[in-house]
């Protein structure tokens, strides 16, 4: 690993391989599509309804499934570049070690969550398909959505593996 590969945004940052680090970024792009998607359509939507007096038809619907896609794709970049939410009241005067220590710990705890979250999930979708759930109003199978949702899961997954072994590895040190 270089030094590149260590990202600076995390108080208390350890080296990720890089492809991980552009894995992460490229689901962080596809969710960034997903929410000036969302925006462009709304913007739409709204003029349309101003002006036309309806909006795109099923509009909400498109929100709904590009907001659950745009978030699932934040998360392995938000974890990391350790964007998740940090208290450090109390250990901003503690030693690194202790810090990265701590750092592992609630890693281990987002990766079991994360873990369940996928297992969940992946019950969800083959239900949703095997039910053949669909949309209200456009009738968009919502199996689809989970297409990008479980490989972005199974990226936070090895994201918050790898982080997880960084802050132990200099904790040790």
């Amino acid at each position: 690993m270089t030094e590149a590969d260590t990202l600076t945004e995390h108080p208390h940052p350890v080296p990720v391989p890089g492809w991980l680090v552009a894995l992460c970024r490229w689901f962080a792009t596809i969710g960034g599509i997903a929410l000036m998607t969302m925006m462009l359509m709304t913007v739409l939507s709204v003029t349309l309804r101003t002006v036309m007096g309806a909006p795109i038809p099923g509009d909400f619907e498109m929100v709904e499934i590009l907001s659950a896609i745009t978030v699932f794709c934040f998360l392995p970049w938000c974890q990391i570049v350790g964007g998740n939410v940090l208290v450090d009241f109390f250990t901003m005067k503690a030693g690194p070690r202790t810090n990265h220590a701590l750092e592992a710990v609630g890693d281990l705890a987002y990766l079991a969550i994360g873990a369940l979250l996928t297992w969940r999930l992946w019950h969800g979708a083959t239900d949703f398909f095997s039910y053949g759930e669909s949309s209200m109003v456009l009738r968009i199978p919502i199996w689809w959505s989970f297409v990008i949702i479980m490989p972005a899961m199974a990226l936070l997954i090895v994201t918050t593996f790898f982080t997880l072994l960084g802050h132990i590895r200099k904790a040790q040190a």
